[in-house]
């Protein structure tokens, strides 16, 4: 029996509700300026949601887990205007020893002592929530899909470039 496609959401930042570790969590002017352009609030309480720099690792280790064949990619316009966008690529120990590409610490006080190695690529300074098109898309946010793909092993499959249903563009095979 041959294996069916299995593509998974993600943003193109992460977020996560309620405490616990979060490696790759900003705080201050760069966390507000997300959560406010994403909408990052809760639906029924508006409680606000953390967020941070994609982390490649948490990624990697949900393909591991499940197999994806494809990403769809949400909230790419929420990266506009920012000169530059980190990845969180690796974790490190306390010791400076690095852990496993893919792999995500078991207990809660391990996960909250790691330090994140960080990528960073230049960002794309305009307004991509009209671009219908990968082939329109500024370079750098392309980099920034390829480097995902590159990073995660899994490739991006459609990409969201705002909050309607009609603001989704599909990524070329090979693009």
């Amino acid at each position: 029996m041959g294996r069916f496609p299995l593509s998974s959401c993600t943003q193109a930042y992460t977020t996560r509700v309620g405490s616990g570790p979060y490696p790759t969590e900003l705080h201050g002017e760069l966390g507000e300026a997300l959560r406010e352009a994403g909408g990052e609030f809760g639906t029924t309480t508006g409680r606000p949601r953390r967020c941070g720099w994609l982390d490649l690792v948490a990624l990697r280790y949900a393909h591991l887990v499940n197999g994806f064949t494809a990403w769809n990619l949400t909230k790419l316009d929420v990266l506009d205007g920012l000169p530059e966008i980190k990845i969180g690529v690796a974790y490190r120990r306390p010791d400076g020893s690095a852990l496993p590409a893919s792999a995500v610490p078991a207990s809660l006080p391990e996960l909250e002592a790691v330090e994140v190695e960080y990528e960073t690529l230049p960002g794309w300074e305009q307004d991509i929530s009209r671009v219908r098109a990968w082939g329109d898309l500024p370079a750098n946010a392309k980099a920034y899909v390829r480097r995902i793909e590159e990073l995660s092993g899994v490739p991006v499959r459609y990409i969201g470039v705002g909050p309607g249903r009609d603001a989704l563009l599909l990524k070329p095979d090979g693009a």
